[in-house]
């Protein structure tokens, strides 16, 4: 084996066994309800094992249904990472009327869509390069009904609070 042969070996083992960032999704909740669609919120916490801060280069989403995808986008130059830390993100995804009409089926009797929200956080190491971290999380989206629109509280969620 010639010297160039074990320092690509070298290299290689040392760049396998790096740490790299870790990300989770703490949360997704309903931020809003509106004539443009549903915005939904979702809490990202993104560990940085590093000395130095990393750039985000882009967080892509996409939000699922019934197996289908309802709607996708990015987030272009989010920010960075802190050094040494935890950096809590929040990316904001809105999903138009028209896909979740097109959902009905899924609503049913129980009033709520299932979905599975899909990201990817891409950040930039050095000496590796651009680097994905996947993430997913399913959850329901609780729509609300009529009497939530124009009236308020129901009776019984009045009660519930007292």
């Amino acid at each position: 084996m010639d010297i160039l042969e074990k320092a690509k070996n070298f290299v290689s083992e040392k760049v396998a066994n790096m740490p790299t960032p870790e990300a989770t999704i703490t949360d997704v909740d309903l931020k809003g309800f509106g004539l443009d669609g549903i915005t939904l919120l979702a809490k990202i916490c993104v560990s940085n094992p590093y000395s130095v801060a990393i750039p985000i280069g882009e967080i892509v989403y996409t939000v699922k249904s019934a197996g289908k995808g309802i709607v996708s986008g990015s987030i272009p130059d989010p920010g960075s990472l802190k050094a040494n830390d935890k950096t809590m993100l929040e990316v904001t995804v809105k999903v138009p009327h028209s896909a979740v009409v097109s959902l009905a089926r899924d609503i049913g009797g129980d009033w709520d869509i299932d979905y599975l929200l899909e990201l990817g956080l891409i950040v930039d190491l050095p000496v590796i390069g651009n680097f994905t971290i996947p993430m997913s999380y399913a959850g329901e989206m609780k729509l609300p009904t009529f009497s939530d629109l124009f009236m308020g509280k129901s009776e019984p969620e009045k009660e519930a609070e007292k």
